[in-house]
Order: C-alpha cells, then sequence, then structure tokens
C-alpha cells in the first residue's frame, strides 16, 4: 500500500485540508520540505484528491497555481514534476507565505536582508521629501506601537510591520511599494526567528526607528538613509544571535 494510500485509509492520520487555499499550502509545504524533491513527480490528481479529500478540480487548479509560481511543471505522458529551486518564484510573497518560520534556510534571510540594505535606505530617503503630513503622523504611531509594546512580541512586530509600509508607501514610487509586499513577508519572518531578542535590544531598534519618523519630520533625506541603515545594523545582529541560538 503507497504512502497516499494508507493516509487515506486512516493509518496514519493527516489533517485534510478542504479548501484550495490550504490545498495548495499543503502541497508547497511538501514541495519546500523534500517531501517531494526537485525532478521528482507529485502523485496523480486522483491520488492528490483522495490524500486531501477534494475533487479533482480543485487540485487541478491547486496545480496550476503552483506552476505559476514556478514549483511545479506538467509534462505530457510525465505528470507533474516539481522544478528545481532556482526556478521558484521566491520573491513572491505568497510562496514565502507558504514556508512556515522555521523551514525558511539562513542563506534566504541573508538574502533578504542583502534586498531591504539595498533599496530600504534609498526608500527613506525618498520618503522623506515625499511624505504627506498624514502619512508622516501614520508613521509616528506605528512607531509608538513598538515603543509602547513592552514583552508583547505580536504587537511589536505588527506595528513594525505598519511602519514599514507605511515607509514605503511615503516614496511615492509605484514599484518601491510593490518590493515592499514583499519586505513585509520578510520581515514579518524575520521577527519570529529573533522572537527571542532581549527588551532592551528590541528598544534600540525602537529607538533607531524614532530617527526615521523625526527625520522625515524635518524633511533630512541623509538622515533618513542613515537612519534606515541604523536599522538594518541591528537586524543582521539580532538575525546573527538567533542563528547561533538555533544551531546551538
Amino acid at each position: 500500500m503507497t504512502e497516499i494510500s494508507k493516509k487515506a485509509s486512516g493509518d496514519t492520520p493527516t489533517r485534510r485540508p478542504r479548501v484550495m487555499p490550504d490545498v495548495i499550502k499543503a502541497i508547497a509545504s511538501d514541495i519546500f520540505s523534500g517531501r517531494y524533491p526537485a525532478g521528482s513527480s507529485l502523485p496523480t490528481e486522483n491520488e492528490l484528491g483522495v490524500e486531501y479529500g477534494v475533487s479533482r478540480t480543485v487540485i487541478r487548479e491547486a496545480l496550476k497555481v503552483l506552476a505559476a509560481k514556478g514549483l511545479v511543471l506538467s509534462r505530457p505522458r510525465i505528470g507533474t514534476v516539481v522544478c528545481e529551486q532556482d526556478n521558484w518564484n521566491i520573491i513572491d510573497p505568497q510562496v514565502l507565505a507558504w514556508h512556515a518560520p522555521h523551514a525558511l534556510d539562513d542563506k534566504l534571510f541573508d538574502a533578504i536582508l542583502e534586498t531591504r540594505r539595498a533599496i530600504e535606505p534609498l526608500v527613506a530617503e525618498l520618503a522623506a521629501t515625499r511624505a504627506t503630513l498624514q502619512e508622516i503622523a501614520d508613521l509616528e504611531a506605528a512607531w509608538r506601537g513598538m515603543a509602547n509594546a513592552g514583552e508583547d512580541l505580536v504587537t511589536f512586530s505588527r506595528s513594525d510591520i505598519t511602519f514599514h509600509q507605511i515607509v514605503y508607501a511615503a516614496s511615492h514610487n509605484p514599484i518601491f511599494r510593490q518590493i515592499g509586499n514583499l519586505i513585509d513577508t520578510g520581515l514579518k519572518f524575520s521577527l519570529e526567528a529573533t522572537a527571542t531578542i532581549s527588551l532592551d535590544r528590541r528598544m534600540e531598534a525602537v529607538a533607531a526607528h524614532r530617527e526615521v519618523v523625526e527625520a522625515l519630520r524635518m524633511r533630512d533625506a541623509a538622515a533618513a538613509r542613515a537612519a534606515a541603515g541604523r536599522i538594518l545594523d541591528l537586524a543582521a545582529r539580532d538575525l546573527v544571535s538567533a542563528k547561533k541560538l538555533k544551531n546551538n
């Protein structure tokens, strides 16, 4: 009996997602985990339908979404094959979101940070000259959410992500705004990875974010760029600490 039929028969109980987004995420997770390695063929649509308790139509539509993200490729007389990782559309926020935070490898965290280093100082610089008064007020409100979060990491993270969303929007560059969607997801995972950092370290980040608010208020582009760089330096330090804890 195959692994799939064992699951279907109840020998190995599994949670069976009932809606297509859950099916898509479940198959993607199996690809990311290596259950279906690059170059291997996925089970047939019928087998996948049995495993996840959905129709072939749902499976077929789910595979179309995964194909559009570069994760799989349908081949005549062969079936659906898992693509090499280099073909995955990893900059797609949805693909990032399909990963469990613990499944993201260090190289991907490093790549996210490199991307932020290349973009965010310029975004902050542009925001200092283009932000509206309302955007500056909203940015300060997000900063206050971080400052007042205390030990509440969920509130801190939510406010931090909102802060960066506002900065990207305040650049008034539509391309940067879209890139910000990727950064939001990457930032969320980075914050979860560094959840064990001390309150003192989080308050250092709060101080650096405050510098961005003040730079935008004063329309000081150079100060905004420098403050964004300090935020990224702190993020890099915290990621190094998180890696050490994970590897110990």
